[in-house]
């Protein structure tokens, strides 16, 4: 049995004339009474009573046409929901982030990405960059926003363009002698209990206090930016983060810039370039359009690898 077996019976109930249901889908009356006869004997019963008033269904074929007319309409949403996943409209998306990347630019291209493509699964994760990395690699996320370049074996395969630059701040209380500085140094900031990010500590931040990192070694480890502007509003240390934490509105904190300029490693987005996933192709023009210089550089970079060259992407 047919989709077009399906069809025709249809047709022919709708019509109750096998010339004009022939008529209707296209075909010769002849080949239409043979498909009906031949779909009769594989069902086993009769589906038709031929009248001198038409042809109507019997009660067997009223019980077949409503299996039938079921059958069709899924079979056209099939198709439909087929297409909408070829475009990217349906599916599932997991992105990892870094929280600092929630201040610029993810609010822009995640509420964008949500109004043209409501019915897609979003599953956005927190995590650090190296956590992020190797969630990425080990095909756990589709996406992964983190500070610097990926690092780690298959890190290679990975197709990675800057969305947004950061030097370093810090943040104190209003209560804090600092309050009021526009600049502090790093012999300053060396002599104040420190609240950092774990892996601004362990990586990047190093550089800022030479050979003696003791600074960081006895700092206040936050998760977060959010949890950093937090800590230093109640007195726990000067807050180190990258400057688009400036983006915080609070009352009870102040911003200060760190001298000589520290220049923060970029925030980075992440994907495997092999990934032909239509919702990640629809997520990355949604980046090209939110963000027209990352989607310059991004296709640049499409064009280079030869992983991604011939890709849907």
């Amino acid at each position: 049995m047919e989709a077009r077996h399906l069809r025709y019976a249809v047709a022919l109930a709708e019509h109750q004339h096998f010339g004009r249901a022939a008529a209707s889908l296209g075909i010769a009356q002849p080949p239409l009474s043979t498909q009906i006869a031949a779909l009769e004997r594989e069902v086993g019963e009769r589906l038709f009573d031929r009248t001198s008033r038409g042809v109507v269904p019997t009660a067997a074929g009223e019980a077949f046409l409503a299996r039938a007319r079921t059958a069709l309409a899924e079979m056209r949403l099939a198709g439909v929901d087929a297409a909408r996943a070829a475009r990217g409209e349906t599916g599932r998306l997991r992105i990892g982030f870094i929280g600092s990347a929630l201040l610029d630019p993810l609010p822009g291209v995640l509420g964008r990405f949500r109004r043209t493509h409501p019915e897609v699964r979003l599953s956005l994760q927190e995590l650090d960059s190296p956590t992020g990395t190797a969630a990425l690699l080990d095909g756990e996320l589709d996406v992964a926003v983190g500070r610097g370049s990926p690092r780690g074996a298959g890190a290679e395969d990975l197709i990675t363009v800057p969305i947004g630059g950061d030097h370093l701040v810090a943040v104190v209380s209003v209560a804090h002698p600092f309050a009021g500085r526009r600049t502090i140094d790093a012999e300053q900031l060396a002599r104040e209990p420190l609240v950092v990010s774990q892996d601004a500590a362990s990586s990047y931040l190093r550089p800022l206090f030479g050979p003696d990192p003791a600074a960081l070694e006895t700092a206040t480890m936050a998760r977060d930016i959010h949890t950093i502007a937090g800590l230093a509003a109640c007195s726990a240390g000067v807050g180190l983060g990258p400057s688009r934490m400036r983006l915080i509105t609070r009352k009870d904190i102040r911003f200060c810039d760190v001298t000589p300029r520290f220049r923060l490693p970029d925030l980075r987005m992440s994907f495997r370039a092999t990934d032909r996933s239509p919702v990640l192709a629809a997520y990355l023009s949604v980046v090209r359009a939110n963000c027209p210089k990352v989607g310059s550089h991004l296709d640049d970079l499409l064009a280079r690898h030869p992983s991604a060259v011939a890709g849907a992407l």
